[in-house]
């Protein structure tokens, strides 16, 4: 019986080293993934507020007829 603790008690140590070596390169992919995300959300809303500009017609420039009103 404690030679089987004894080998569950490796392997949770090996496991726990293993994930703990790995920390590094995981925290640098999800600050990766991060930076893409909101890569993307800046993207999107800048389409979305240059949709909601054409749409309301804010950037458009007035119609010049040539026809003064004055």
């Amino acid at each position: 019986m404690t030679f089987l603790i004894l080998v569950a008690v490796v392997v949770i140590a090996y496991l726990a080293w293993r994930v703990v070596d790995q920390l590094p390169d995981i925290v640098y992919r999800l600050s990766e993934i991060q930076q893409d995300v909101a890569e993307l959300r800046r993207r999107l809303g800048d389409d979305r507020a240059e949709d909601d500009q054409t749409d309301t017609g804010a950037d458009a420039t007035p119609n010049d007829s040539g026809a003064d009103d004055g």
